[in-house]
């Protein structure tokens, strides 16, 4: 068996590698340039340089281990569906929030075995903070330059509160506003918070939100990170059918809708996915 806790240290390391590498593009001049990929989203330096520092690391952690990152050839996309355990890595989710200069953006690195992230790091490089989960070990935030540990743990949604909701800053839509309204009137008074990026997975495991509707596409290195994260400190990260999200199952390396939830056992959880069903 994989020791899991071993590879902390050497992943922050390499976070930190990266993310200082990332940080020295966003202050430098020109760091609004940017070449459009072939689906329009944006890629800049700093994608390609973190991506590089990334990819090279973790081959050199763990040699047996294939990595695939969202800046990975088309060829090493096409091979995955033979790889049982694999890295799963956003060298910068939150491009456009990098491009926009609002400070929202992170590092995602997950391990992937059996279709199921095992441990899952995201990692803010401007705020030398690094949220890791083990599901069914532990949930921690590590602070650079000492990685000092603070324990996380989802909160509980209790009746009478406010229900905080977490959403993307640039993703809005139809379906999400539907899902709110009946939120509304089922529970009463939300809060909304808006961030961009994985960032939303550290609040929820963090214990400062409840809930993350996304209805609008992503990819799974934008989810395993933050699904290892969330379970972790209690929490799921739902697709439609209540089943949690699975990787590396499909010929589509987009994610399926989901919900990620930091109280699962709430009973009105249910029935949002029944809702949802219909």
């Amino acid at each position: 068996m994989r020791d899991l806790p071993g590879l902390v240290q050497p992943l922050l390391a390499l976070c930190r590698q990266a993310g200082q590498a990332i940080c020295d593009h966003y202050h430098a001049p020109g760091a609004d340039e940017y070449q459009a990929k072939g689906d329009e989203s944006p890629l800049t330096r700093a994608d390609i340089e973190s991506h590089h520092i990334l990819v090279d690391g973790l081959a050199a952690m763990t040699p047996e281990l294939p990595v695939l990152s969202e800046e990975s050839s088309e060829a090493d996309k096409a091979r995955r569906s033979d790889w049982p355990v694999f890295w799963l890595v956003d060298p910068l989710d939150g491009t456009r929030e990098f491009l926009a200069r609002t400070g929202e953006f992170t590092i995602n690195i997950a391990l992937v075995d059996d279709h199921a992230p095992v441990l899952g790091v995201i990692y803010l490089p401007l705020a030398g903070e690094a949220y890791v989960g083990i599901p069914g070990q532990f949930a921690r935030k590590y602070v650079a330059p000492d990685w000092h540990a603070v324990e996380l743990a989802a909160r509980p949604l209790e009746d009478g509160n406010a229900m905080t909701i977490l959403a993307s800053r640039r993703h809005r839509g139809p379906r999400l506003q539907s899902s709110l309204d009946w939120l509304e009137q089922e529970w009463g008074d939300l809060e909304r918070d808006n961030s961009g990026s994985a960032l939303k997975f550290c609040q929820l495991a963090a214990g400062e939100g409840d809930f993350y509707p996304r209805y609008s596409p992503c990819c799974e290195w934008d989810t395993a990170a933050g699904q290892a994260l969330l379970e972790a400190a209690g929490g799921a990260l739902l697709g439609l059918d209540g089943e949690p999200l699975r990787y590396n199952q499909r010929d589509t390396l987009l994610s399926p809708h989901f919900l990620a939830i930091a109280d699962p056992g709430h009973a009105i959880w249910q029935q949002l996915l029944a809702r949802e069903a219909d």
